[in-house]
């Protein structure tokens, strides 16, 4: 009996087309009362990239992303304990944090940001992963 719930599980074979990946994955994964929110950037379910050149356009379309994984893991924005953003140019700081910050106003996760030279597809601005809970009943 599986310990933990996979969530939208995919091949990068379909993900990634311009690479010869072959390896499986899914988009969260629900452990206990704990979930893990894959990266998300600024494509949606269906593989379209949204705010080409756009860093708050493209964090937008991740937080829509994150936002219906939690719901689908049980969980909701206001449960995100953690935070992790990745972003490919300083300049890109204030509007990710912005639009990042409309999503998660009283929520109060703990939060990591970083620079890196670049993600997994070049078109790709941010990308942000999550880790929320899963309430008890009646807490």
């Amino acid at each position: 009996m599986p310990t933990h719930t996979r969530i939208r599980m995919f091949n990068t074979r379909e993900t990634y087309p311009n690479q010869t990946l072959d390896n499986d994955l899914c988009q969260a994964v629900r452990a206990g009362n704990t979930v893990y929110v894959r990266g998300q950037v600024g494509t949606d379910f269906e593989g379209n990239l949204v705010g080409l050149g756009d860093p708050g356009a493209q964090a937008e379309q991740a937080m829509k992303n994150v936002k219906q994984l939690l719901e689908e893991a049980g969980s909701d924005l206001s449960h995100i304990v953690k935070t992790t953003t990745y972003i490919t140019d300083p300049r890109f700081r204030e509007p990710v944090y912005r639009e990042v910050g409309k999503w998660l106003r009283g929520v109060f996760p703990i939060s990591t940001g970083l620079v890196v030279a670049g993600l997994a597809q070049p078109e790709w601005l941010m990308e942000i992963d999550v880790i929320a809970v899963i309430p008890e009943e009646g807490a």
